[in-house]
Parts: C-alpha cells; sequence; structure tokens
C-alpha cells in the first residue's frame, strides 16, 4: 500500500471524500477539473461529502494544461483505476480501446464509473452493464448522448412508467449547422462544409458527423433506452448528409419542409388482427424532410433536440446545446453527483433495461415516404409511364410537379406512405425506364 493509500485509509470513512478519477483530460476532461474546482463546495453540499480529484489519466505528461495541479497527472490509467482509494471513475477518452477495458477494471475494484462514451455504448453496452451490476456498482452516461441535454435520464427513469412509441432527434450539431445553414443561405454542401470547419463546427476529417456514424450510435443508445431491448450501432440503417444538394434544400422549401438528418427511433404499432404478435423497432439515421411546423424544423445552428412520443404522457421534446466542453461537461457533473450520492446510500441507480428483447426490423420494412426528383424526356406519355412504374409497384402517387426545358423536363414527385423496399424498388425501375434520363435524388419525407 502506498503512503497515499494509507493516509487515505487511516481517515473517517464516514466523513472522508469520495475520491474521483479522470480518464482523458481534454476539451471535456478540462472543463470537468474546471467545474470540480470552481464548484467544489457546492457539488460537496449536494452530495452529502466532498469530491476530491486524485489523479487524471494523460497519454502525454508534456502538455501544458493551466489550472490544473501537474501532480494530478499520471500515463498509468490502469494503475490509477485499480487503486483501492478510488470510489469514482469519470472516462472522457472516447473510442473503444483502451476505454473499455478500463471501465471494466474500474468497476471490478468497485468504482462507479460516468462516462461519455457513445461508441463504445453502442457497440458493446451490454459487457458493460454486465460488468457494472455484477459489482454492484453505477454506469452513468448522460454526456453520451446529446451533450448538456436531460435525455438518458428521463428514458432511464422519468418515462419508466410509460410506453414510448417514437424516439426523433437531432443528435449531431455539425450535420444540423451544415443544413441550417445550406437551407438559409443557398449554399452548396461542399462550402458549407468547409465554413463549418473554418467555426471549429467541424472536425478536420468530419467523416463521423456528415456520414451519419456518431448520430448512429446515440441512435442505438437511445433506442435501447426507450424500448428496454439490446440495440447496437451495427442495427442501426445509416445515411449521410454527403449527398444533399442545394437543389434539395429549395424542394424541401417549396414543400413547406426542411432538411434534417433525423436519429429515428420507433416502436411498431399493435396489429389488430394479430394483437399478440411480438412487436418490433426500427432505427435509422438518414436525411430527410420535414414540415416546417414540425417542433425539430426549427432547430438551428449546432444545437439538438430530441422529440419523445409516448402512449400515456404524449409528446415531449428536449432542446439544447449538443456538444463542446462546457454543456458536456455540466452532464458529467450531473451524473458524478447522483453516482456520489447512490454510493453513500449504498444502493446502485437503475442498470440495463433489456427485458423487451424487441428485434430490430430492417430498414425493407419502414413504413415512410420519398420525394424524387427525375430527369426526363419532355414526350407525350411520359407522366403515364412512370404512373404505371409506380403503380406495379404498388406505391402511390401524392403530388407531382413538372417544368419543362429544351428536348427534356424535370419532375419532381412525392409518394403516399409505403415500404421502403417498395419505394426503393420502384427508384431502381425508374431508373431502368427509357425516358428517365437520371434519378437526380431521392429523399425521405418524415415528421407529418
Amino acid at each position: 500500500m502506498t503512503n497515499q493509500q494509507q493516509q487515505a485509509a487511516s481517515v473517517d470513512p464516514v466523513t472522508r471524500p469520495l475520491r474521483v478519477a479522470l480518464l482523458g483530460c481534454g476539451v471535456v476532461g478540462s472543463e470537468v477539473v474546471r467545474l470540480l474546482n470552481e464548484q467544489g463546495r457546492d457539488l460537496g453540499a449536494r452530495v452529502g461529502r466532498p469530491l476530491e480529484l486524485v489523479g487524471i489519466a494523460v497519454r502525454r505528461l508534456n502538455r501544458t494544461r493551466p489550472g490544473i495541479d501537474p501532480a494530478l497527472f499520471t500515463t498509468d490509467a490502469e494503475e490509477l483505476v485499480r487503486r483501492e482509494d478510488v470510489d469514482l471513475v469519470v472516462e472522457v477518452i472516447g473510442g473503444i480501446e483502451p476505454a473499455r477495458s478500463l471501465i471494466l477494471a474500474a468497476m471490478e475494484h468497485g468504482a462507479s464509473v460516468v462516462t461519455a462514451n457513445k461508441a463504445l455504448l453502442a457497440e458493446d453496452g451490454s459487457t458493460l452493464f454486465t460488468a457494472a451490476e455484477k459489482a454492484g456498482v453505477d454506469l452513468y452516461f448522460e454526456a453520451a448522448v446529446a451533450g448538456a441535454i436531460p435525455i438518458i435520464r428521463p428514458l432511464r427513469e422519468s418515462l419508466v412508467g410509460d410506453e414510448i412509441t417514437s424516439v426523433i432527434g437531432i443528435v449531431n450539431g455539425t450535420t444540423n449547422f451544415i443544413l441550417d445553414k445550406m437551407d438559409i443561405d443557398g449554399a452548396g454542401f461542399a462550402e458549407t462544409l468547409a465554413e463549418a470547419q473554418e467555426l471549429g463546427y467541424a472536425e478536420a476529417d468530419p467523416t463521423a458527423d456528415i456520414e451519419g456514424f456518431d448520430a448512429a450510435a446515440k441512435a442505438a443508445i437511445l433506442s435501447s433506452l426507450a424500448f428496454h431491448s439490446r440495440v447496437t450501432g451495427a442495427d442501426v440503417y445509416r445515411e449521410g448528409i454527403t449527398d444533399v444538394t442545394s437543389t434539395d434544400i429549395a424542394s424541401a422549401r417549396e414543400m413547406g419542409c426542411v432538411v434534417k438528418l433525423l436519429a429515428i427511433c420507433q416502436l411498431s404499432e399493435v396489429d389488430p388482427a394479430a394483437p399478440d404478435a411480438e412487436r418490433t423497432v426500427s432505427v435509422r439515421v438518414h436525411p430527410a424532410m420535414i414540415p416546417r411546423s414540425h417542433p425539430l424544423a426549427g432547430v438551428g445552428g449546432a444545437y439538438n433536440a430530441v422529440f419523445v412520443e409516448s402512449r400515456s404522457a404524449g409528446r415531449l421534446m428536449f432542446y439544447g446545446p449538443g456538444a463542446g466542453g462546457p454543456p458536456t461537461a455540466s452532464a458529467v457533473l450531473g451524473d458524478l453527483v447522483t453516482v456520489a450520492r447512490n454510493r453513500l446510500r449504498g444502493a446502485p441507480g437503475p442498470g440495463e433495461s433489456s427485458y423487451a428483447r424487441r428485434t430490430v426490423s430492417p430498414i425493407g420494412d419502414v413504413v415512410t415516404r420519398y420525394h424524387l426528383s427525375l430527369e426526363v424526356a419532355d414526350v407525350a406519355g411520359v407522366l403515364a409511364t412512370i404512373a404505371l412504374c409506380f403503380a406495379e409497384h404498388e406505391v402511390s402517387i401524392q403530388t407531382v410537379r413538372q417544368q419543362g426545358r429544351e428536348g427534356d423536363a424535370q419532375l419532381v414527385i412525392v409518394t403516399h406512405r409505403a415500404t421502403d423496399a417498395a419505394l426503393s424498388a420502384t427508384v431502381e425501375a425508374l431508373r431502368g425506364l427509357d425516358v428517365v434520363q437520371q434519378v437526380i435524388s431521392v429523399m425521405r419525407v418524415e415528421g407529418e
């Protein structure tokens, strides 16, 4: 036992501080330290015992980190989480490894864990929950989805007595900033992405954001909580926003809609003909047109919002900053206070709820609407040929708008609701028609 651990053991266990280890000291981690330092007295009062930061694991010691005691830093993260005097571990390093191994080691040694690691939770959350239950400790993760917005706890606790039927969210600030600027300025995707990078809203490598990987991980977490089933990132159907054009944005505006990258988690309805049949969940991330009257349509800039529908509570909206150091650190500190309180009363909070074990349905089974832009030959009978193609796939057309040009025309078609499989098959058939020169764009229409 080290001198530090011997000193800790000699302190009265009823009054001694709860000791916190921090893994990672980047944008979020440094804000966590700042809040612990600035609000330490208030946090201790809320917990009922002081919180003491006893170590910070980092990859490099030679970086300057103003305002933080250099004696706290270590590059031996495994030794830090295995310390017998550590009660609580905060993980903000991200990624799968070594985060997973460190969290499991911390739990094995009796520490409760607060994490902001959406990728790990979406890929292997079941392993973490199982380890937490076995060790009798907490695993809290409010900061993993939508930054400072309190959405995890409402799904995990406040709405646990209700049946949630739908969770639809704008959960990635980078893509929302880009699509919002394209809508306001009429600019193209590439130039708007460049602006987002200059302003710090997008990373130098924006792939995780613009291709929907970040939102898909969050959708997996939200659907797991909402529908009491294990859903992983691999279960989520995913499309990014790289193919969204200024023409798509303009078409949406003409329809009274706006384009958003949506995370959509839905519980299937009860089949009146087979009320005892298993209900499934669908989980998807893709750009979609939504009416400007929808609550999510007005979410601008880099903000996030989550729209929840439940059987008894009805419609609920959660809105706020979805990323950044201070907002995310706020969510981390909220969790830290909760797990500290649980520690003092000797009982962990809620663990994983996966009793429903619902099947995740494929994207082809999802019922939705399509907005299509087609370049066609401007000849007699073209509309009849295209309408027949839709009819053959049992897809009904809601509206058609035609604009003639020299020798050809552009058709904008909005369908009624049908399965995604039928709609997708219709699009492929249209591509094979002689009168269709190009399928310019295809986008789902949601939120009615």
